[in-house]
């Protein structure tokens, strides 16, 4: 007769936990720890003689150490193990290093000669996000990114630049929906070598996403109140718009931390400026 194996683990299986994924706790990853509720991004893991512990920092700059213990913590809502990154790997083994665009880097290049073609977004803060996502690839390109103080004059800045094929310009508009007053501006500028594209965003602060800010989603704002108090406002934050947006960029390395919804329309203004426009050497 053949005999019956069983298992060591004499918990009955309603009663036994379902396994949960297991996270490297990289740099800039935004966990919440369970049992306190206290939400941040990673800063460091350390191996002491209790076991490895994580370092957390929260939106206030405020840091705390919890034990990487299984189950331990929440990402985007469910639960995970947090466990030590693995040592990096050699470069050749990691492929081509990538710039916070996600291209590939070019060893050594030197910026252009800057194009005549130009970039207009409509804000410091916008720039400042572009730039430092895309600006490797704007100085190789030669593309200058300049800021403007609200498009309600689009038209005449249109105008103003002389746009030709060998000095094309794009427009990255905020908060380009339809039935939108940015829309009927928009829709103002006909000229061939100018190419007008926007995001869904209210404001440029909303393209990050609510994980790399360390925040749980963007709040919602009430018709009428100026958005970016009223952000700082909801979270907690104190009402200093420009504190609050360097703390914002901050958290900020690469493609990955913006929304889709500004990816697509950035990358389609670059390839509307280069294509066919001469760049000094």
């Amino acid at each position: 007769m053949r005999s019956r194996r069983y298992s060591s683990d004499l918990t009955p299986p309603w009663k036994r936990q379902a396994p949960v994924p297991e996270v490297p706790a990289e740099p800039d990853l935004v966990v919440e720890e369970v049992s306190t509720g206290f939400c941040g991004a990673v800063i460091r893991c350390e191996k002491t003689a209790q076991g490895p512990t994580v370092t957390l920092e929260d939106r206030f700059g405020k840091h705390r150490v919890f034990p990487m213990e299984p189950r331990g913590f929440l990402l985007e809502g469910k639960v995970v193990t947090l466990v030590r990154p693995r040592p990096a790997a050699p470069a050749a083994a990691r492929g081509p290093a990538r710039t916070a665009s996600g291209s590939v880097a070019v060893p050594g290049a030197r910026a252009r000669v800057a194009r005549a073609g130009r970039i207009y977004v409509e804000g410091r803060h916008d720039a400042e996000l572009v730039e430092k996502v895309w600006g490797d690839d704007l100085r190789i390109e030669g593309v200058v990114v300049e800021y403007l103080e609200g498009i309600d004059d689009l038209p005449a800045v249109v105008r103003d630049f002389s746009p030709s094929p060998d000095a094309r310009l794009g427009v990255l508009v905020d908060h380009l929906v339809p039935g939108s007053k940015e829309s009927r501006i928009a829709a103002q500028v006909t000229h061939p070598d100018v190419l007008v594209v926007g995001h869904p965003f209210i404001d440029i602060w909303e393209a990050v996403k609510p994980s790399a800010a360390g925040i749980d989603r963007w709040p919602r704002v009430p018709h009428g109140q100026d958005w970016k108090r009223g952000v700082c406002r909801a979270l907690g934050w104190p009402e200093n718009t420009g504190a609050a947006w360097q703390h914002i960029l901050g958290r900020v390395h690469s493609f990955r931390d913006l929304d889709p919804g500004l990816l697509g329309p950035v990358e389609h203004l670059i390839d509307h400026v280069t294509v066919g426009s001469p760049a000094g050497p």
